[in-house]
């Protein structure tokens, strides 16, 4: 299926998500194809979801209620579930997107994906870690990509991150020719097949820029004007 004719559904866990950054969800999910459902959970009556409820109409939203059935308690969750349990197994849907920071939907994605749906996350930092890596994609939306390079101090932070560097170099070596370089579309294919990784996650607006900015790899222009990526462990093997 031509992915802009994709269906989408879209659930929001208002308690637990920032409204001034839905233009940048809705502007990501346009990238899968068109949002046939919209739904956002929370207590409306609570006046910490205003700038939520100030988006309700001008984005189609359909709000369900949740009221707090205990002091402590996230009922929207659950109630998010159930309802994407129901339209994932009703509706003609190809994309499941979730918008929470705080709530585990882990089980609700590995479902998802089980059910060949491509699963995309939306929240902040503090997203529990399965839920994050169990999406097909999941965005930060408390990281803004750079638009003009990086600090050195960055490149050091990156080239400490040793599950970062673990994982391009494994995509490099699943993908690379005779002469250890790799073409950058098959990499990112490679990466996104394993993880919910993103590059903008780590400040940077693509794979290129992001590999740039490490000195463990080297980077030229292949055929067509695409990148070609290399390992630069490489070079000193030879």
């Amino acid at each position: 299926m031509d992915e802009s004719q994709q269906k989408i559904a879209l659930f929001i866990d208002a308690d637990n998500a920032p409204a001034s950054k839905f233009e940048k969800v809705l502007s990501e999910v346009a990238k899968y194809g068109v949002v046939t459902i919209r739904k956002a959970y929370g207590n409306w009556k609570n006046p910490s979801l205003k700038p939520w409820e100030e988006l309700l109409h001008e984005y189609a939203i359909q709000p369900i209620q949740q009221y707090d059935l205990s002091k402590g308690k996230n009922a929207s969750d659950i109630a998010l579930v159930i309802d994407a349990m129901d339209v994932m197994y009703t509706k003609n849907i190809d994309v499941m997107c979730f918008v929470s920071s705080d709530c585990d939907f882990t089980p609700m994605v590995t479902r998802a994906l089980a059910e060949g749906k491509v699963v995309l996350g939306f929240g902040e930092r503090k997203a529990p870690s399965p839920f994050v890596n169990a999406c097909s994609k999941f965005l930060f939306l408390d990281q803004d990509a750079e638009k003009n390079g990086t600090a050195p101090l960055r490149s050091q932070n990156l080239k400490s991150d040793t599950k970062l560097i673990n994982l391009l170099r494994q995509a490099i070596e699943s993908t690379e020719d005779d002469n250890g370089w790799a073409a950058l579309g098959p990499v990112g294919s490679h990466i996104s097949n394993k993880t919910s990784f993103d590059s903008r996650n780590y400040g940077f607006k693509n794979l290129s820029s992001l590999f740039k900015a490490i000195d463990l790899f080297e980077l030229k222009r292949g055929p067509g004007n695409s990148f070609l990526v290399k390992d630069n462990r490489k070079n000193k093997s030879i």
